[in-house]
């Protein structure tokens, strides 16, 4: 799957276990727009037909809900929760399995909003 993680989701070793799984991964500082806002980086995602990974759920549920009220459309949002406890909060290999399991339910993602914390 050609994925893109927003700022908020670069981490190593997702991104070593993302590739490891056969995922197509770009980071903002791929294409040089590390820090840039989440519309940006949603946008980006849209031109390049990746769906997009964050932790910034709240500011992509508003985004998804602008971009779908407004007649438009997305290749997917997926959205991790952090609750700041670390028994909860999703670990890099559990994200894999998440997006895994989430691929193999066949849901869609083209214009969806999904938390992959439902998909551990």
């Amino acid at each position: 799957m050609r994925l893109y993680l927003d700022d908020d989701s670069v981490n190593r070793v997702l991104i070593a276990q993302l590739r490891q799984a056969g995922h197509d991964v770009q980071i903002p500082a791929d294409i040089g727009s590390a820090g840039e806002a989440d519309a940006v980086h949603l946008l980006h995602a849209l031109r390049e037909k990746r769906v997009l990974v964050s932790y910034n759920h709240d500011d992509y549920k508003e985004l998804h809900d602008l971009v779908i009220g407004s007649g438009g459309f997305h290749p997917g949002i997926l959205a991790l929760r952090r609750d700041g406890d670390r028994r909860r909060d999703m670990r890099p290999f559990q994200v894999v399995g998440a997006i895994g399991k989430f691929i193999a339910s066949g849901s869609p993602f083209v214009d969806s909003f999904n938390v992959l914390n439902h998909w551990r």
